[in-house]
């Protein structure tokens, strides 16, 4: 670019000017949102991301056989909350 002003694929202006976001005014959940509103937004997303608290797990490390881990697998996402819950469920028959 040879001393050319840059503008960016964004432009805000450009945006505003097209028409193709604006607000007639009558439902207000269609209203775009302001910045103070998405900034709100991405601030609590960001504050809620993660384990909730209170949850007391543990991380460790064990082995179990090949064909166990397998068949919790096999079950598909959750595998190893089931696998938890299997646990303790034993724990339970068992004390």
């Amino acid at each position: 670019m040879t001393g050319s002003k840059t503008t960016s694929r964004t432009d805000a202006s450009r945006v505003r000017d097209s028409g193709d976001f604006a607000w007639d005014g009558a439902d207000e959940n269609e209203r775009p949102l302001t910045r103070e509103e998405m900034q709100a937004g991405a601030a609590a997303y960001r504050r809620n991301r993660g384990r909730p608290p209170g949850s007391a797990k543990t991380s460790t490390t064990v082995r179990f056989d090949s064909d166990v881990i397998a068949a919790f697998r096999a079950t598909g996402r959750g595998w190893q909350t089931r696998m938890n819950a299997a646990l303790r469920e034993w724990l339970k028959q068992h004390s």
